[in-house]
């Protein structure tokens, strides 16, 4: 996919990017054959150039979901010719209930454990007792300040695996010095130096997995950075410091 579609999807992800995989099967109890087909002919002859998967139902009768590659989910009348970009909310007792993201956790929590490791930057405990994967700009102010406090997640036993997210796309001075990062010898002090407002050496590898991890946060559902990842694919948006993440994660 190129670039420029990418920023496309981003841009549509303003108005959402939390996907889903909705309550019903499609092939059994789910969206009728000729529904299916129709709507992905509708959108495919309208934008060919997208990816689409496959159409599931909603809890609302005679509307479906189809979800873009690298984009957003749309929630699509039976004729594929209206859709909205948006998230999908249950009103229960005392709260809203975001379906979308409740029912994308397991999706998001199988497209990161598809990342090698090796690709990560990983920052952990000799005794991890939880691990997150962490989508990470090193020119974002929260981002630093998490980093800076590497020593006191590692003390509630949080190890740290950081997946790349230039938050201005893969091409770009940031995205250049996380590259250079991730093509280092010593990825761990690169990273580190960037963090800490330091240069270091111009490293243009070509196998870098830099632009690939930006378009996998696009597709998980990242928006800005810091994004926490945790086993279960659950997101959580923003800085959280030590004490928190370890109560989120039941350590305390």
């Amino acid at each position: 996919m190129s670039y420029a579609v990418c920023r496309f999807l981003l841009l549509l992800t303003s108005f959402t990017l939390l996907s889903a995989n909705a309550a019903a099967d499609t092939t059994v109890g789910g969206v009728a054959p000729e529904v299916a087909e129709r709507i992905l002919t509708t959108l495919n002859e309208a934008r060919p150039d997208f990816e689409y998967r496959e159409v599931e139902t909603t809890p609302i009768e005679g509307l479906y979901q189809v979800r873009v590659v690298h984009g957003p989910l749309l929630y699509v009348d039976a004729s594929g010719e209206y859709f909205v970009a948006g998230e999908m909310f249950q009103a229960l007792p005392g709260q809203f209930v975001n379906l979308a993201e409740l029912s994308f956790t397991k999706e998001r929590a199988r497209l990161i454990a598809a990342v090698p490791e090796e690709d990560m930057i990983v920052f952990a405990p000799e005794d991890p007792k939880a691990v997150v994967t962490v989508f990470t700009d090193v020119d974002c102010g929260y981002c630093r300040r998490l980093h800076s406090e590497m020593q006191q997640y590692h003390d509630k036993g949080i190890a740290v695996r950081y997946l790349a997210f230039p938050r201005q796309g893969p091409v770009g001075p940031t995205a250049d010095k996380m590259v250079s990062a991730w093509c280092s010898a010593d990825r761990q002090k690169s990273l580190t130096d960037l963090k800490n407002g330091k240069n270091i050496r111009n490293n243009l590898c070509s196998d870098h997995p830099v632009t690939q991890q930006f378009e996998l946060g696009a597709e998980v559902g990242i928006r800005g950075t810091p994004a926490i990842i945790l086993a279960d694919g659950s997101l959580v948006s923003g800085y959280r410091s030590a004490e928190e993440l370890a109560t989120i994660l039941g350590l305390e």
